[in-house]
């Protein structure tokens, strides 16, 4: 019985001290929170694997899988950077010029516009898209995934973060994010957001898509956040974007092949 209440006492003193160091983590977090301005600029590499993309379609038969993990092969990987400046006010996400990979020069087709900002004053975003060999606008209302919050942390580029979980079925993607506790500005790279802070790393299907900030810079923004030149292109809302996706994956399911050969992962 008394070795009990020891284990007891002792247990008691483990649950004390962990629920002390999420305390003071906690405080640490609102303290740097009110000392500085959460703006600045993020760097993201996007790392993506052909053929966990491909095992992720649940529609494609073992056959096609493992002709494609053949053709692949160790050459399955690809590797690119991403910008994002974000303020209290906005965000602004596009894929950068800087190369990931020296080796990637066959890898062109990943330099097609690709912008997002976020304007969290007015709640709307604007976006530039190519989308199936067509360049699209999309103004709208700022939509965001249904997010489930997990409880796990971790330390992404120097900052402590929560997770959050996300199915999208239609693009058959389950997606872990990692958003930082003391960057309290609800956006993330590509389509992500809604969280209480800036996302710093997402996971789609284990590893077929890593996105994972490698450099954060807290700073004074200046004309970061201007809307970028015009392009041409279709204007659509994102209620007709999501439209012209489920058309798309509705055929290829059909035509019983891959979907993610003509638009973004």
């Amino acid at each position: 019985m008394i070795n009990n209440r020891i284990t007891s006492i002792r247990n008691t003193g483990l649950h004390f001290k962990a629920g002390l160091a999420l305390t003071l983590l906690m405080v640490m977090t609102a303290v740097n929170i009110f000392a500085q301005k959460p703006e600045g600029y993020i760097r993201y590499l996007r790392t993506g694997n052909w053929a966990k993309q491909m095992a992720a379609v649940d529609y494609l038969s073992k056959q096609q899988r493992d002709r494609m993990m053949y053709m692949w092969g160790n050459r399955s990987e690809y590797k690119s950077f991403a910008n994002m400046w974000f303020s209290l006010s906005g965000s602004k996400y596009e894929d950068s010029e800087e190369k990931a990979d020296r080796d990637d020069e066959g890898y062109n087709w990943r330099k097609e516009e690709y912008t997002i900002m976020r304007n969290f004053e007015t709640q709307t975003i604007h976006e530039v898209q190519y989308i199936l060999g067509k360049t699209y606008i999309i103004d709208d209302s700022l939509h965001y995934p249904n997010w489930k919050i997990l409880n796990d942390m971790k330390e992404v580029a120097g900052h402590i973060c929560m997770n959050a979980f996300y199915e999208d079925t239609l693009k058959m993607q389950k997606i872990i994010a990692w958003y930082a506790l003391d960057l309290p500005v609800s956006t993330g790279p590509e389509r992500l957001g809604g969280l209480p802070g800036v996302i710093l790393e997402i996971d789609i299907n284990d590893g077929a898509m890593v996105i994972a900030a490698d450099k954060v810079e807290l700073k004074p923004l200046t004309t970061e956040l201007d809307l970028p030149k015009k392009v041409k292109g279709r204007k659509i809302n994102e209620a007709q974007y999501y439209g012209i996706l489920k058309k798309h994956f509705d055929e290829r399911r059909e035509a019983e092949e891959p979907p993610f050969w003509s638009i973004r992962y």
